[in-house]
């Protein structure tokens, strides 16, 4: 009797999974599959006509000379936010880890930029760094500098953009570090003090380690959106001048509706797709074999 209400109630928790199922399929499976499709084809996204190319659309992508500048972009956005959100996250968080009248408002202080639309936050910026009348170049002015186009710099415009997405998200990366720290057992610090560590030697050889967990879920969704970066760079400069700014992101919007070039476009989201799938695994896999248990 008690192994049929057992099975019972493993019945309908597998039911419960059925809606769950049918979502993931119809929204991520389905379109996936048929973006895949749509890559083999010329279709320019409006018409009904379109023609099989087969891998034509992969062998026009590789063999563009400006496909590894756009892919550079995009790991800069990716890996160099996913690096400043996470360091100046923890440390964000190892300095706001106490108990202060004045720890609250520092805290929401930095969460709240992440409550600024993206593409806002890349317009407020935009007039930041505008080569007449951007403050930066007022700036810069007041002290007997000259003016800086700094949003036509190639690769230092790329960093600036890198630089904005990491400010505007490194609250998301403080707070679940603050999380991960507050389950931290204050038995293993005090042993590590009654060992004579000190405060640094605490912090690298007791808490970090016990962090990993955090790190690695920040590192992986920060990576993951990073490497989707959009917003921000059409705000900013549109993935111009020329290419020296553009994303996958970005690109994949001129294709589609600049050029009308879906089949291309649809070649260049799987590409995208199954980097941030192979790039994100790798990582989960080395931060995991690195978490220790509490």
């Amino acid at each position: 009797m008690k192994a049929k209400k057992i099975w019972n109630s493993k019945c309908i928790i597998n039911i419960m999974y059925i809606p769950v199922i049918c979502l993931f399929l119809m929204f991520i499976v389905y379109p996936l599959i048929k973006g895949v499709g749509i890559s083999m084809t010329n279709w320019d996204g409006y018409s009904e006509n379109f023609r099989y190319l087969g891998l034509d659309n992969y062998r026009k992508m590789f063999a563009d000379r400006n496909f590894s500048l756009i892919v550079k972009n995009t790991l800069i956005y990716g890996i160099g936010s996913a690096v400043l959100e996470n360091v100046v996250g923890l440390v964000y968080a190892v300095l706001l880890d106490r108990k202060a009248k004045t720890v609250g408002l520092a805290r929401a202080a930095i969460y709240l930029p992440v409550m600024i639309a993206p593409l806002v936050m890349g317009y407020i910026w935009y007039f930041m760094f505008q080569p007449v009348g951007g403050a930066v170049n007022d700036l810069l002015n007041m002290l007997g500098q000259p003016s800086v186009d700094f949003l036509t710099k190639g690769t230092t415009t790329v960093w600036i953009i890198t630089f904005i997405n990491s400010y505007q998200y490194v609250g998301i990366a403080m707070m679940i570090y603050l999380a991960g720290l507050q389950t931290i057992p204050g038995d293993y610090q005090e042993a590590a003090m009654i060992d004579g560590a000190s405060a640094p030697q605490s912090f690298f050889y007791v808490k970090l380690p016990l962090l990993i967990p955090s790190i690695t879920v920040n590192v992986v969704t920060n990576l993951i959106g990073s490497l989707k970066l959009y917003d921000i760079i059409v705000a900013m400069t549109n993935g111009g001048p020329g290419y020296s700014t553009q994303s996958l992101s970005t690109m994949m919007y001129q294709l589609y509706f600049g050029k009308q070039d879906a089949g291309y476009a649809a070649a260049m989201g799987t590409f995208m797709f199954l980097a941030i799938a192979v790039l994100s695994v790798i990582t989960l896999l080395v931060l995991r074999r690195k978490e220790v248990e509490i």
